[in-house]
């Protein structure tokens, strides 16, 4: 501590942070690093970048479309690779940041890119020879068009895919990034952490407001080139408050741990221990000697294959009771994280197909003003930021007086009830689409340019799936994200997060399957092509199949009630915590 003292008055060891360092690689300290102000910072960061990407992903199919001139369903495809690759590159980064390089950096060098990618989206769509000419009009926009290719298309993927791993990048290690301004272990920071979570989604819906109104206005009204470069100056903002703050902030000092290449050594240790025999008190198994705070896990008899991997005296490398057991934590839920897949896939459409129904309808909502199509998200960002503090403060209280859950229902319950919801979102959706067909039909204008003829139906015939969705949002999202915190072991926790980026980015790469299977099987319906096949809405089938995915939804939310009833919440860890020579044993709570 001597070289602390040079910088810094005398400090006794109570006010340092364990685990945390300053900037210049020092010891954190309470009275100069962390607390409110810090993360204040952090999460204004996660404000400015999350305008980008809710602003591409809620009206990039158009760009596709209306730009480079891609098939509809080859745009909504598209979207749905882009939005997954972005959500699955999250474990990535998360996994080189807590191992190699820090969550500062990360977050410093994700941001970077992110802008490096915006910056190039918006050269493209400045300069006519990076582009594909405009030359199409009428009710078929891009008929005899020829979409985006060559070198343009591989201009095109790269920037966007730059902008995949920037974002990807920012959400995994940022939220964790803020987590750790504050310790755990005092009781005011542990509150202020838990109020810290809950203004990450008020600042996300604060930024996503942003990007489906300011941007998307931009978008139609000023131009894509200007769009993109006012995003790039959104993340040019985020870059200077992060670097701004960092004298403040308490930085996660790197531990050189790989919890992927740990998961993987369990399996292989197993596997290569397949023919030894389990000995019949599981204590003989082998663990790691107790540090000064190390939580250690008590064998379970599930999957006994894995204990394999921590037999004594075996060849191969040797792992602890607490490693397998953490792989059997991941492994038992693994079938709920599978049945959460099927909410993105919903979610998906809404941000492709529902943005082209609404391009066909009347978007006029006050004398003189009309809603962007891409706008249309604002909806359940509103509706998410009116609901959420009443849930939370009239709804949990009570249910916790008849439930005795301090969560007012339990998280699997939570997460149940966004399921539920995401099937009367699609029914919704199926239903409002028959009307929208229908009144199409009826006045003529199936092929009419809907910019010039919209139909006589307002937009906002649209807005009830949108809500329901938002709430469903609420309850899923935000379930599943407490519900992985508080059921993996303390060893996994920063890569906790990426089991909901992961659950979206398979449920985004789902959707793109879906469609093409989708089109595959119906192009032989008497139209020549499939029910979300070719550009013209109005000829296509989209009611038929919202309704096939309000089917999917009610057959997966079925599998997740017995699925959510037989799984066993984590209750007993042994926290060790040698102090002074003597050792005090701590009992887990139950989720």
């Amino acid at each position: 501590m001597a070289e602390e003292e040079d910088d810094y008055a005398p400090l006794d060891k109570s006010g340092l942070v364990a685990g945390k360092v300053d900037w210049k690689g020092k010891a954190a300290r309470k009275d100069k690093h962390g607390g409110i102000y810090a993360s204040a910072m952090i999460l204004g960061v996660f404000g400015f970048e999350g305008v980008v990407i809710i602003s591409l992903a809620s009206n990039l199919v158009t760009y596709f479309n209306g730009v480079m001139h891609l098939d509809m369903a080859d745009a909504a495809n598209q979207l749905s690779n882009f939005m997954g690759t972005n959500n699955m590159l999250t474990v990535l980064v998360a996994v080189v940041a807590d191992a190699y390089v820090g969550r500062f950096t990360a977050i410093l060098a994700a941001a970077a890119v992110e802008f490096l990618g915006v910056g190039l989206l918006g050269l493209q769509a400045h300069l006519p020879s990076l582009k594909p000419p405009p030359l199409c009009g009428g009710a078929d926009p891009n008929s005899g068009c020829e979409p985006v290719g060559g070198a343009n298309a591989a201009f095109l993927f790269t920037a966007l895919y730059l902008v995949a791993l920037g974002s990807g990048g920012v959400k995994a290690a940022l939220p964790a990034h803020g987590a750790d301004q504050f310790d755990e272990n005092d009781p005011i920071e542990a509150t202020q952490k838990s109020s810290y979570f809950n203004w990450i989604l008020v600042s996300a819906m604060i930024g996503n407001l942003i990007g489906v109104t300011a941007i998307v206005y931009i978008q139609y009204n000023r131009g894509w080139d200007v769009a993109f470069g006012v995003c790039a100056l959104s993340m040019l903002a985020g870059i200077g408050i992060l670097v701004a703050g960092l004298p403040w902030y308490r930085i996660h000092a790197v531990n050189g741990s790989n919890v992927l290449l740990e998961i993987i050594s369990v399996f292989v240790a197993a596997i290569n221990n397949r023919r030894l025999k389990l000995p019949d008190d599981p204590n003989k198994l082998h663990e790691a000697k107790e540090d000064d705070e190390e939580e250690h896990l008590p064998h379970t008899n599930a999957f006994p294959f894995l204990d394999k991997a921590a037999i004594k005296g075996s060849p191969w490398k040797l792992c602890t009771v607490t490693q397998v057991e953490n792989v059997k934590i991941i492994l038992n839920m693994v079938p709920v994280f599978v049945c959460t897949v099927i909410m993105t896939l919903c979610l998906s459409q809404l941000q492709t197909f529902s943005v082209q129904q609404a391009t066909t309808m009347n978007l006029t909502i006050a004398a003189g003003f009309k809603i962007p199509p891409a706008s249309l998200p604002v909806i359940p960002f509103i509706s998410l930021l009116i609901i959420t503090p009443i849930y939370d403060r009239v709804l949990v209280p009570y249910l916790r007086k008849v439930t005795g859950i301090p969560t007012g229902i339990s998280y699997l319950q939570r997460v149940g009830v966004g399921l539920f919801l995401a099937v009367v979102s699609m029914a919704a959706a199926a239903l409002v689409e028959v009307k929208r067909r229908r009144v199409a039909f009826e006045s003529g204008l199936v092929d009419s340019d809907p910019k010039q003829h919209p139909l006589p139906m307002s937009v906002f015939w649209l807005s009830f799936q949108f809500f329901v969705f938002g709430i469903a949002d609420l309850f899923t999202f935000v379930g599943l994200m407490e519900f992985f915190y508080s059921q993996v072991p303390d060893a996994i926790k920063a890569v906790s997060g990426c089991f909901l980026w992961t659950s979206m980015a398979l449920g985004y790469f789902t959707s793109t399957i879906v469609v093409k299977v989708v089109n595959q099987a119906t192009k032989n319906s008497g139209r020549g092509r499939g029910w979300v096949g070719g550009n013209n809405i109005n000829r296509n089938r989209l009611d038929l199949f919202y309704l096939l995915l309000a089917m999917i939804s009610f057959v997966n939310f079925c599998i997740y009630i017995p699925v959510a009833k037989r799984y066993v919440y984590r209750k007993e860890i042994r926290t060790v915590t040698v102090t002074g020579g003597r050792e005090k044993e701590e009992g887990g709570e139950e989720a």
